[in-house]
Parts: structure tokens; sequence; C-alpha cells
């Protein structure tokens, strides 16, 4: 990933770099980076303007993509110099891997990634000055980058009609029923930490509210939890077998035959097709979404298994609403510093250790599926990223919560 963001740094000079040459004759490039007061078109332009094409490239890598836009607005050639599609696309390269969450409104269209880098088509040159007008480019990697970037997805998004706030107000009025989630994966038996005893022993992130008396088609009532200690919500663990058998595999590191699904066929690529086992089947039609665990830790996982498995539950969960599907892309615990280097999944410095949210969704094929879905980083042992994670698929069942 490294060398591919480097290779992709040097074409993107490149591309500013002619851009620049085209805008600015040559005689207004001076050695000095002060413009003389002789020309009048030099007084019209910044000191910015003059600095080194490297020099400008790495000011706006330091830049969030907020500054970027305002950098933008400042003059027709900053304009143009920012909307380099290169110069995006190096920034949705750089940057995925660290975004925390990613959704079915925000996923970037990862195909993008595999064009050509040289394109003379995608390229500065093609925004004309005094027209403002742009060629039509056929991949928008600013428009991918702004609705995918956390930090900038809230004002990339449309906000809501105000029917719909005025109907989820008066929703809230209404008591609710508790919502009931179905959590599976993985990552519930992979990792050294387990995520559901965290779950039950952190009253500071989520206190237990209670252990319902009824079932739910004799597999169990779950856990009920109180989410902001206003919200009660239930989680009922399905777990693949027993939990000797579980903790037997994980040790040896080997796999289990899952009791909760069973083979029916393979399709034509060669995919297995599941089918939920029955008493699987009558739990999925009676909760109100699902949390999937995903093994995020590197090396781990088996894309076209969980895929298959996911579809699978999805596909018999009925009713004339899709059901929300929560994914917590879980490790065990932050690793900042035993890093392998051979590791895609690391960066430079070594500060991160984990298969990225946005690879996580396209691993398990969630871009495919109609239901809503989320990807959120979380770690098992601090429970980090769990909160953001159950706040979206609290909205997605119609409760609200206040300051959202």
């Amino acid at each position: 990933m490294a060398a591919k963001v480097q290779q992709l740094e040097s074409v993107v000079i490149r591309s500013l770099r002619r851009f620049k040459e085209r805008y600015f004759p040559d005689k207004l490039v001076q050695d000095d980076l002060m413009p003389t007061e002789d020309s009048q078109q030099q007084q019209q332009t910044g000191l910015l303007d003059f600095l080194p094409v490297d020099l400008q490239f790495l000011i706006m890598t330091f830049l969030s993509p907020a500054d970027i836009c305002r950098l933008g607005a400042t003059s027709c050639y900053w304009r143009a110099m920012v909307r380099d599609p290169l110069l995006w696309r190096y920034f949705l390269l750089r940057d995925m891997p660290y975004w925390s969450s990613i959704d079915n409104v925000t996923m970037p269209r990862l195909e993008m990634l595999d064009a050509p880098l040289s394109s003379d088509d995608e390229s500065p040159d093609d925004m004309e000055e005094g027209g403002d007008k742009r060629m039509e480019l056929k991949f928008d990697y600013m428009s991918e980058y702004l609705k995918a970037c956390p930090s900038s997805r809230q004002q990339w998004l449309p906000s809501r009609p105000a029917y719909e706030v005025v109907t989820s107000f008066l929703q809230s009025l209404v008591p609710s029923s508790e919502p009931r989630y179905a959590m599976f994966g993985p990552g519930m038996e992979q990792l050294d930490v387990s995520l559901v005893t965290r779950l039950m022993h952190a009253p500071d992130v989520l206190p237990v509210s209670g252990t319902p008396h009824r079932q739910i088609n004799g597999i169990g009532s779950g856990i009920s939890y109180m989410f902001n200690n206003q919200h009660k919500f239930n989680i009922l663990t399905l777990y693949s077998t027993n939990r000797a058998e579980r903790e037997r595999a994980r040790q040896q590191q080997v796999s289990i035959s899952n009791k909760l699904f069973t083979i029916e066929r393979t399709d034509e690529s060669g995919c297995p097709v599941y089918s939920p086992a029955p008493q699987v089947q009558q739990v999925c039609q009676a909760v109100d979404g699902f949390i999937y665990v995903a093994n995020a830790e590197p090396g781990k996982g088996d894309g076209e298994s969980e895929e298959a498995q996911i579809r699978a539950v999805l596909n018999c969960a009925g009713g004339s609403t899709p059901k929300p599907l929560l994914v917590l892309s879980c490790v065990s615990r932050e690793q900042p510093q035993a890093i392998s280097q051979q590791n895609d999944e690391a960066d430079e410095g070594g500060r991160r250790c984990r298969t990225p949210c946005v690879h996580m969704a396209q691993r398990l094929g969630l871009p495919k599926i109609t239901n809503r879905w989320m990807v959120q980083d979380t770690v098992a042992e601090s429970l980090s990223g769990l909160l953001d994670g159950i706040s979206w698929l609290l909205k997605c069942s119609g409760v609200k919560l206040y300051g959202s």
C-alpha cells in the first residue's frame, strides 16, 4: 500500500507541474519566490502561487478536506489545482486505511483505484481558466473522497427533509419496544479477548439492564443493555458451536464445523450457498437487525464463506423492509508498535495492524446487498468504536437519540 501511495505521489506532482507550467508562462516563474512589482499580472497572484509545485503539494497534504476546498476558492489557479482528480485519488488511497467507519451511503467505489495512472484526460489542464468548464471525467475522485471521509461526510450528505424531522419527533413521543439484534460471526470466537465477555462487564460503556425471561424460539433470551442511560436494546448471541469446541479451536488455530449453517450447493463461480439452521431462521425473522463480528486481524477471515453466510441470514430475515446490518470489524487489542513491516495493513510508522473498514466491506461483499449496512472499527479489549456502531443501529431501528 505504501508503495502505491509513493508511486501515485510522483504522478500527482508531475500532473500539477504540467498545469503550473501552462498556467504561468516561463517568464513569470522566477528563481526568487517573490513576485516583482513591475508585472501587473504578478501583483494579482499570491506568494503561495510561486512556490515550487513540490512544496505546494506538500502543503496540501497537511490540509483537511475542508481547508483544501477553501484554498480552491482563493483564485482560478488554485481552484483548478485542487480539483485535479489525481490529487484526490492520492488522498483516497492514502487516507482510506485510517477511516474508522464506512456505510452503504459513503462507501467509495474501489474500482476507481484500479484505473491506469497515466491519463491525459485526468489532469488540471482540462480545467479551462476563463470559462470555468471542466471536461467530463470517467471518475470523480474528489466527490468520492468527500462523501466517504469521516471529517467531511456530514457536510457532504444531504440533510433530511423537513417532513422526516417532524415524523422523527412524533415517533420519539411514542414509547417504542426494545429493539432486538442477533449477533454472530467469527470475531466472537477467534479473538484472544472475548467481545461478548467484555460487553457483559463494561458498565461504563454499556450497562447491562437485565436478562429477560422470555426466549426467542428456544435459543435464548439474550442480554439487554442500556445505551446512553436512556434506550434499552437486546443482543442475542449466536455461536457456531458449543463453548468447549470453540475454545479448543481457538487455542489450536483450527477451523470448526459451523452448526448455524448448512451448505446447500455451490453457485456458478464455485462459492458456497448456505442455508441457516431452522432455529436460526426463526431468530432472523424475530429480530430487528443483525450484528456481524468480523475478525479484522491481519490474515484472518474467509471472504467467500463469510459473504455467503451474511447473505443467507439477510435473505431469510423476511419483512417488508430490509433489516440493517452492523459489522464490528474487531481486533483483540490495539498494538501500536508490535507490527511486522511486511503487513500490508500496517502503515510505515507501525501504528496500525488491522484490516481497514473499507477493505472489510469489500471482503464481505457488502456493496452488493440492498440492506443498510455499516462497518465500524472496534477493539474488543477497550470496546472503542462500539458505541458509534450501536448508535447507528438504533437509529436504523427508529430509536430517536438525543443530539442526532
